[in-house]
């Protein structure tokens, strides 16, 4: 009997050991599973990371710039950066745009609907001369086209024209290099070029009358 009362704790004490093992086994995977910092069940973006654009508010943004979406490129060239100033529509619904240096050299993107043959490739102006006679060069896909002081690197995609150019002040390598990453832009990028502010209404003028031709109301007082 002595014997049999000296084990009966242990025994007892036994599914509570069992069932303590459980319960922390349990607790930790459900602390894991709920930790929203933890690799798994992360859907926070970081504190640095930017949402994602609306399309339709960038497809907005593009209409009021007044250019098709397929004609809004982006370049990236070293020492180079977007002149926002600069960004606007070229013809009826190209694009164009400037990317600049702290040293002054200054890189012109326009997109304009078009083609560019063999035929027709002295024809156009070659930014930013005005006038003049154009020589071209094939260069891979591009046209290599200088006229003056100024040259330029063009190619046709899917009727239109992408278009590279620059004065002097920017070498041939260069002008190259910002050729050959001329990409469409992405919407991340789209996000940066376009005017950030869309009017919702029309702009009402004050100056005009309620009723008649809507000519603006120029009547003086006595005395004139």
């Amino acid at each position: 009997m002595i014997r049999a009362v000296r084990h009966l704790p242990l025994i007892l004490l036994l599914p509570l050991v069992l069932t303590g093992c459980g319960t922390e086994k349990a607790a930790s995977g459900a602390s894991g599973a709920s930790d929203p910092s933890g690799p798994a069940g992360s859907s926070k973006p970081s504190g640095s990371a930017r949402p994602a654009p609306d399309r339709s508010q960038l497809e907005a943004r593009a209409r009021y710039m007044q250019s098709a979406m397929e004609h809004i490129y982006a370049t990236d060239v070293d020492g180079y950066s977007l002149a926002k100033q600069s960004v606007g529509v070229s013809g009826g619904d190209g694009f164009s745009s400037a990317y600049v240096s702290k040293s002054g050299g200054r890189i012109q993107l326009g997109v304009d609907r078009g083609t560019l043959t063999e035929a027709n490739c002295a024809e156009r102006s070659v930014y930013p001369a005005e006038g003049g006679s154009v020589k071209c060069e094939r260069d891979g896909t591009f046209w290599y086209r200088t006229s003056g002081n100024a040259h330029e690197y063009a190619r046709a995609e899917d009727g239109h024209v992408v278009r590279i150019g620059a004065d002097g002040a920017v070498d041939r390598d260069t002008l190259r290099r910002a050729a050959n990453a001329a990409h469409h832009a992405d919407d991340r990028e789209l996000d940066e070029i376009l005017p950030q502010q869309v009017p919702t209404a029309p702009v009402e003028r004050g100056d005009l009358p309620p009723v008649g031709d809507g000519a603006p109301n120029n009547d003086v007082g006595v005395g004139g």
